[in-house]
């Protein structure tokens, strides 16, 4: 024992005989004070009665009748796939479901992928979910999760475990339909998905991260109408409903389900930098579901309606340039030759603002109306053009993904002031390294200054300014010229073809960058 734990043992045992009858004292005083107290404290550990939780019960039973009445219909879905050597590296470019083919937010969705053989072909696994929408044996999941696949086994609530035959895929949508060999199995009732509103209560299910089977997550619905996130394919739907209900890798292909337990959505990806759950999950819509996946069943594939047209959403920044009041309707932002739509008199520039006499609300909305819509229907599309109202008679065409998809210093311009570019005329070589179809005209982005006005409006090196305040872009000079030329304290319109598509961006010029001959 050291001589400070004497010396503290000591002075304990000094005191020891006082401190007893204080304490005994103190004790007793404690006892007889804090009688009420002790009854108090007592209480407090009670459990509260039923009338004062009632609410908070009654919607734990409530959720917990949704979650047995839906649990039975969900399915696992574990996929086998094997991957050359060109595939891993991301040459295919029209390869399944391989990782380094999927967008960044969907690699980081789908659930583990485990090579297994460390040369040559190699074999992948990854696990999906899935809903029962048929006693017969059809299952709904993503077109991803199955997308490239050598075999399917789903594992059903009870356990039982089958080789699944996929029946179609839908890549515009992201939809398969797979099939089993089984009978009598529980189902899930359609939705409707156009009735959804913000603050809806709505339950998520599937596998999260592969190994956690059938679990059930709740939120709420945080917004509808969600636009396509898909950058490299702007012909993708949008349209999505996004949810607070935690979604995590693995869980795509699941359903989405309402109060009632009907399916409202199928789970497809997330947004979050780590991969995880960070409260923004996305379901493509009932709406777009069951339409596709009757039509996978009935013929197994897809036809979609198509009219050739890019569009934009009116935004309150862009809508003074077309005259519009509101910032509602969609932009033409270029027109297909030949298209339907080119057939039928829609222009560059004009803003759709109605189908068949109903309000189009956005960009998204207009993709999903149109894409429903069988080839050879007859429509009417309102339209603002100028700002003047006109009716145009169109027939929707087919969309066919093949088809429809949509470096030269001496003429660059290498300041990068009022916006933040550099441009470059726009010749045979550069077109054909760019891929760029002949009818695009204009000047080809050379650099973005990081920060810059334009990066903020989305511009990248390699895409085609084609009009800027709605004139035609021309060449380089002419291109300086007219940025020069719109006022300093204005907004500039930029028409931008990029990665197939066009688009209308709105760029807010840097006010503090003085113009010199060639600043953009």
């Amino acid at each position: 024992m050291t001589q400070q734990t004497n010396h503290l043992v000591t002075t304990v045992k000094k005191f020891s005989g006082p401190i007893a009858v204080v304490g005994a004292f103190a004790l007793g005083a404690a006892l007889f004070v804090g009688h009420g107290r002790v009854q108090a404290a007592s209480a407090l550990a009670m459990p509260l009665d039923d009338n004062s939780v009632s609410a908070l019960t009654s919607l734990d039973r409530a959720m917990e009748a949704v979650a047995s009445r839906v649990t039975p219909a969900v399915v696992n879905v574990a996929v086998t796939s094997r991957v050359g050597d060109d595939e891993q590296q991301g040459d295919d470019e029209e390869g399944g479901r391989h990782m380094q083919q999927l967008p960044p937010d969907l690699r980081k969705f789908f659930g583990p992928m485990m090579p297994q053989m460390p040369q040559g072909q190699q074999i992948e696994h990854g696990i999906g979910s899935g809903i029962i929408i048929s006693p017969d044996g059809y299952i709904v999941t993503n077109n991803h999760v199955v997308d490239g696949a050598t075999q399917i086994r789903v594992t059903l609530n009870d356990r039982r475990v089958f080789t699944a035959k996929v029946i179609g895929t839908d890549k515009l949508t992201d939809l398969a339909v797979v099939k089993i060999n089984a009978s009598n199995l529980p189902t899930v009732a359609w939705g409707d998905s156009t009735k959804l509103e913000p603050g809806q209560t709505v339950l998520a299910f599937g596998s999260p991260f592969g190994y956690f089977q059938f679990s059930v997550t709740r939120g709420i619905v945080s917004a509808v109408d969600r636009p396509n996130p898909y950058s490299h394919d702007a012909r993708r739907l949008g349209g999505y409903i996004q949810t607070d209900a935690a979604i995590n890798p693995g869980n795509s292909g699941g359903p989405l389900v309402d109060a009632r337990g009907e399916l409202v959505g199928i789970n497809t990806f997330i947004i979050s930098d780590s991969g995880s759950f960070a409260g923004a999950g996305f379901a493509i819509p009932s709406q777009i579901v069951h339409a596709t996946t009757e039509q996978i069943i009935k013929h197994g594939h897809v036809e979609h309606g198509y009219l050739g047209i890019n569009i934009s959403d009116v935004t309150p920044d862009n809508a003074q340039f077309f005259n519009l009041k509101d910032a509602s309707g969609a932009i033409v932002a270029g027109v297909s030759p030949d298209s339907p739509a080119g057939k039928g008199g829609l222009k560059q520039g004009d803003v759709i603002t109605e189908v068949n006499g109903q309000k189009v609300a956005n960009m998204s909305a207009l993709q999903v109306e149109i894409s429903q819509m069988s080839p050879g229907t007859s429509l009417k599309l309102g339209v603002l053009r100028e700002g003047k109202p006109m009716n145009l008679n169109l027939t929707v065409g087919q969309y066919h993904a093949k088809t429809e998809e949509a470096g030269n210093e001496s003429g660059a311009s290498h300041q990068k002031g009022k916006i933040g570019i550099a441009v470059a005329n726009l010749d045979d070589q550069v077109r054909q390294q760019l891929n760029v179809p002949d009818q695009v005209k204009g000047v080809v982005i050379q650099e973005v200054r990081p920060g810059s006005p334009a990066e903020e409006a989305g511009l990248q090196p390699g895409d085609v300014i084609q009009e800027v305040n709605r004139k035609p872009a021309g060449d380089a000079g002419q291109f300086t010229s007219a940025v020069h030329a719109a006022p300093a304290d204005r907004d500039i319109l930029l028409l931008v073809w990029s990665r197939g598509g066009a688009s209308y961006r709105t760029v807010h010029p840097d006010q503090s960058v003085a113009q010199s001959d060639h600043n953009q």
